[in-house]
């Protein structure tokens, strides 16, 4: 067993061409080498942040865990706060992040084996 505090947890930059718009931190819950079957963090969106479209080859469960932000696929865009969860299904383009005037963070959860895929315009 392992049991976290969040507010323990580091907060690394998050580097990537994915991020658009604004800074990013990650907060890895569950290293990659301790679990067989999933990646498990927290992603920390600063107001203006966000990520491009994109896909990936497992479902994507988020769970926002602070602030206000905004999940959208090619059909819809939704406005989620603390509390929302979301089931993004493999293979369904969107982007997740705090595209506004606040921040938002959310826990991620996928399988380890799992691919992102950017979508270019």
């Amino acid at each position: 067993m392992k049991v976290v505090r969040i507010g323990d947890l580091p907060k690394e930059p998050a580097e990537s061409p994915l991020f658009t718009g604004g800074q990013v931190f990650r907060q890895l819950i569950v290293d990659p080498s301790e679990s067989q079957s999933f990646n498990f963090s927290i992603v920390n969106f600063g107001a203006g942040a966000r990520n491009k479209f994109h896909r990936h080859t497992s479902d994507q469960i988020l769970i926002v865990t602070e602030g206000t932000g905004v999940v959208a696929t090619d059909r819809e865009e939704r406005t989620v706060t603390e509390g929302d969860v979301i089931l993004i299904p493999a293979g369904e383009s969107h982007w997740h992040g705090a595209p506004g005037a606040t921040p938002m963070s959310h826990i991620t959860i996928q399988t380890r084996d799992s691919r992102t895929t950017q979508i270019e315009p």
